[in-house]
This record gives C-alpha cells, sequence and structure tokens, in this order.
C-alpha cells in the first residue's frame, strides 16, 4: 500500500500519484479522473474516452457477427 500526503496547491490541495500507479493504470499526465466519494473513500477512476475510428479499424481482425434479433409477436400491421 502507498501512502500520499495532502499538500496545498493554490487555493485547493493536491496528491501526487506514484508512479507505480501511473503505469499500473496506464495513467499519462493530464489524463481527466473522474473523482466520487464511496462510504468513507475517495475513489479515482479514469474517464471513459470514446476510441477514434483509427483506433477500432486497427483491432478489427476481419470477422463480422451477424445475428438474428427476435422482436416478438406481430402488434398491429407490421410488413413481414
Amino acid at each position: 500500500m502507498d501512502h500520499v500526503a495532502l499538500r496545498a496547491w493554490g487555493n485547493s490541495q493536491g496528491i501526487r500519484i506514484p508512479k507505480s500507479i501511473m503505469n499500473e493504470l496506464d495513467l499519462k499526465v493530464s489524463d481527466v479522473l473522474d473523482i466520487e466519494i464511496v462510504d468513507d473513500a475517495i475513489v479515482l477512476r479514469k474517464q471513459f474516452v470514446h476510441k477514434s475510428f483509427e483506433d477500432r479499424l486497427k483491432e478489427y481482425n476481419g470477422k463480422i457477427s451477424v445475428s438474428d434479433f427476435d422482436w416478438g409477436e406481430a402488434k398491429g400491421r407490421e410488413m413481414l
């Protein structure tokens, strides 16, 4: 378990995140974190970032999955 100290930072307070935790969570300087209080703990989470089209294309393995979807029984005059 790492320990950090609260320090004054302008009109706010701050902590320094150890490099080992930055590396483990793949955090970079200027990343935005979500912060919340859970019970009596401060929880920081890496903010969800949408992948760019280019990033998604790099992960594409050439397979497309297609499946039928059951919309349920007809309720009116739907065309089949």
